[in-house]
């Protein structure tokens, strides 16, 4: 594994259409989801399990996970547009460039955001609430590296959203 900072840019579009009404953002694509152009790919990260388990309905393909959040009406991006950042370490995040949220939230009934951990939340309030004017829920991190917190826990944190 590369242990040099880089600066990445990130590589894919938001997942949303005009229905959605909660915008749920990460900080960054990990590498692996760099890698394979979508979000969350990571194997042993626990966002698309605990997604499937509160919905009640297979998430395994991209296919089935674009059409739950259609369904759902959810949307899903990231904070970061640009960063310097060293593999998937979000401790090692700097020079932030945030995503302009300005499109999507005009295109859409987004009243609720959410974060998928600290550091996107850090991020989100820093870079893009000034902007935006609406203040993220922080949820706990579905990251692998995120151990302290169990899938029962993540359960529990993130069935308001389908509650919504």
């Amino acid at each position: 594994m590369n242990n040099a900072a880089q600066t990445v840019v990130h590589p894919f579009a938001p997942i949303y259409d005009a229905h959605s009404r909660v915008l749920i953002l990460g900080s960054l694509p990990s590498v692996a989801s760099r890698q394979q152009a979508f979000y969350y790919a990571h194997p042993r990260n626990r966002f698309w399990p605990v997604m499937a388990a509160l919905d009640g309905s297979p998430l395994d393909t991209t296919a089935q996970r674009v059409a739950f959040l259609h369904r759902r009406h959810f949307a899903l991006w990231d904070v970061i547009a640009s960063c310097t950042i060293t593999g998937s370490s979000d401790a090692s995040i700097r020079d932030v460039t945030a995503n302009d949220f300005n499109r999507l939230l005009a295109e859409t009934e987004i009243k609720t955001i959410v974060t998928t951990g600290k550091t996107a939340g850090r991020c989100y309030q820093k870079y893009a609430q000034p902007k935006t004017g609406i203040e993220a829920i922080v949820l706990p991190s579905t990251s692998p590296a995120n151990a302290a917190v169990s899938f029962e826990q993540l359960l529990e944190a993130y069935r308001f959203l389908f509650e919504l």
